[in-house]
């Protein structure tokens, strides 16, 4: 898993660098969950249009869509579209937006997401939905902690209660930092996990960088018949010395000399 998360990393600083812009902190932060979902838990077939199970497919929503490059490595490493896409991230006319785009028929892109505070929404319209057309499969969402401070996420977190979506895995990249700083001096979560549980969520604490905790906190979320949400404490540029829990890298390219710098740090 490290190897395959290692080449995954390099890879979004790669995108990144050739775009000259992107979210490096937020998705070096997310890459360890989403290699452990994809590869231990989804059940989302590779033929993307021709499987005859495709609608009985688990459901992933990336709401913090500016961490698109962890997800577009991802998705291209383990076979869902060609690693030669990867080279047009952000260019004119390519597949791989900015954030993710469902408008571009690619491969493992189920919503467009981007604008903070929505992808729970749809996430929970998605398993709704599922569950009104005996889809046995669930939805996870994958939230910043910094995009927690929307009003609608926590409306959707009262309608997902309300609703009683056992469907509906909610997994928090809780990095600490946001675009301006830290997420707690500038609107603090806490008490995160007491808060999810009072909106009837069954809450787990884990090292989000850690694959065993991880695959273990999926694998219960997975078979339980309860609303589960997945609080994953994260480092903001993992993998990378210069780029962790620095939130000057929340949005910004490296540069000819920095990028090899964090390609040899990942070696």
């Amino acid at each position: 898993m490290e190897t395959f998360t290692k080449e995954v990393r390099k890879d979004v600083l790669k995108m990144i660098h050739n775009a000259k812009s992107g979210h490096p902190g937020g998705a070096l932060s997310c890459i360890d969950i989403l290699a452990v979902l994809y590869k231990k838990i989804l059940n989302v077939p590779l033929e993307w249009d021709k499987s005859i199970d495709f609608k009985q497919r688990d459901r992933f929503v990336l709401s913090k869509g500016h961490a698109s490059t962890a997800l577009y490595a991802t998705l291209a490493h383990l076979g869902y579209f060609s690693k030669d896409l990867l080279s047009g991230f952000r260019i004119l006319g390519s597949k791989l937006q900015g954030h993710p785009s469902s408008r571009v028929n690619l491969a493992g892109i189920e919503v467009s997401t981007g604008s903070l505070g929505q992808g729970l929404s749809i996430a929970v319209g998605m398993a709704l939905a599922m569950r009104l057309d005996n889809i046995n499969s669930k939805v996870y969402v994958l939230l910043g902690d910094g995009e927690m401070q929307e009003g609608s996420v926590w409306e959707s977190l009262m309608n997902a209660n309300s609703q009683k979506l056992n469907n509906l895995v909610v997994i928090v990249d809780k990095n600490n930092l946001q675009i301006d700083g830290s997420v707690d001096e500038i609107k603090s979560l806490e008490p995160l996990d007491e808060k999810l549980k009072a909106f009837g969520f069954e809450v787990s604490q884990i090292d989000g960088h850690n694959y065993e905790e991880i695959e273990k906190a999926l694998i219960e979320a997975k078979k339980s018949d309860k609303l589960c949400a997945i609080i994953a404490n994260t480092i903001k540029g993992k993998g990378v010395s210069f780029m962790e829990n620095n939130v000057s890298w929340h949005g910004k390219a490296p540069n000819d000399e920095q990028l090899k710098k964090a390609l040899e740090e990942l070696c």
